[in-house]
């Protein structure tokens, strides 16, 4: 029987100790079912793009909205790190873009070098949150923005969401949900010890004020996720016990996607994945990108859908079962 590998000793920039096993009484495993790629029909600038980071949600009509990271090829001169794109769908496979990125870097602000990692927040009354990285004008430095407005073609850059700061640097890839007593709690990726790690901060609004909380999980030696971790999107169908699809890579950045469930509040770990629960398709090329990265889950009837890119360049989904 295969053994957990050994997370870390104590965070030597945050002083943060090792999670500790606090196993439930129902165990979690997933299965893949199904693989299947997704298709953007999109306007001519778009479709001269790569494609990472698709955050896909259900509206209250059942119809499926999308929001993505558009790239520059790497044969193209790299006129920014990303713009933002949205769209809708029937079916959850095909989109139908909108015609003009929804959220674009800005001359002469902080994110003029380009714009990332959408996650979208439909609020109740029908208005849209949506976080993003902005990137600074190097193209290497950035944080979390966010922007609002009545809908996805329709927003308005709000500011800062959470600053990077000389520990935490390039805050960004936010999974956000609420806690039981109204917080906002936020999940994001941020820059440490030439490795990405995964944070935790609870705040009263949308843009905090944040209170930093202990770090959820950390590298395990040995593992598939032995030096970065990125946060992931979090099932939440059973509320006693969420799932986050967490992204975990080496030291040479080989991403791969596993999961790492909670108690109900999410300060203690139940269970984590041994193995990756969804690997990129092998390549002959080893100096080639070898990245498979979760942005969002849904839950439509007993499916639940995994919605991933591969190798920087473009989109998938998975069918997931719980057994």
């Amino acid at each position: 029987m295969s053994e957990h590998p050994k997370a870390r000793p104590a965070d030597l920039l945050t002083g943060d100790i090792n999670e500790t096993m606090h196993p439930s009484n129902e165990a979690v495993d997933f299965n893949v079912e199904d693989m299947q790629d997704v298709t953007l029909l999109a306007p001519a600038a778009l479709r001269e793009r790569d494609f990472m980071s698709p955050y896909v949600w259900q509206d209250p009509n059942g119809r499926l909205g999308i929001m993505v990271r558009a790239v520059p090829r790497p044969d193209r001169p790299r006129s920014d790190t990303g713009q933002i794109w949205a769209g809708w769908s029937d079916d959850g496979v095909t989109f139908e873009m909108l015609h003009q990125p929804s959220i674009v870097g800005s001359p002469d602000e902080a994110d003029a070098g380009g714009v990332e990692d959408p996650t979208v927040v439909l609020r109740p009354d029908g208005t849209y949150v949506v976080y993003y990285t902005g990137v600074a004008a190097d193209m290497a430095h950035g944080e979390m923005f966010y922007a609002v407005g009545p809908g996805i073609d329709r927003l308005t850059k709000a500011g800062v969401a959470l600053a990077s700061t000389k520990s935490m640097g390039n805050t960004k890839e936010a999974t956000v949900g609420r806690t039981k007593d109204g917080l906002w709690q936020l999940f994001y990726e941020y820059a440490a010890q030439d490795a990405s790690r995964v944070g935790l901060a609870l705040g009263p609004e949308i843009d905090g004020p944040w209170q930093e909380q202990p770090t959820p999980f950390m590298p395990r030696d040995g593992g598939w996720d032995n030096w970065h971790l990125s946060t992931g999107p979090m099932l939440m169908d059973r509320a006693d016990q969420p799932v986050m699809f967490y992204n975990g890579a080496t030291r040479d950045a080989r991403w791969r996607i596993g999961w790492i469930a909670f108690d109900a509040q999410c300060r203690r770990i139940t269970d984590r994945c041994i193995q990756p629960l969804i690997t990129p398709p092998p390549v002959d090329d080893r100096t080639a990108t070898d990245i498979a990265f979760a942005a969002s889950v849904i839950k439509q009837g007993d499916d639940i859908w995994l919605y991933y890119s591969l190798e920087d360049r473009r989109l998938a989904r998975a069918r997931l079962r719980r057994s």
